[in-house]
């Protein structure tokens, strides 16, 4: 099981908006993703930023 997949469910570890849950949309490569937050935001991160949980959506 890939913990950075399409559908898996983060928490973001950096930045402004650090503790928020967001979703992974995309996999651009090994470094960045595509992910949407709760407001319907979609925006590029690094995969460094991200924790993954357990769940998926």
């Amino acid at each position: 099981m890939a913990a950075i997949e399409e559908g898996r469910i983060c928490v973001k570890k950096m930045g402004k908006d650090s503790g928020e849950e967001v979703t992974i949309t995309k996999v651009i490569d090994k470094n960045f993703v595509m992910i949407k937050d709760a407001k319907g935001k979609e925006s590029r991160v690094s995969i460094r930023h991200l924790e993954p949980t357990s769940r998926k959506e």
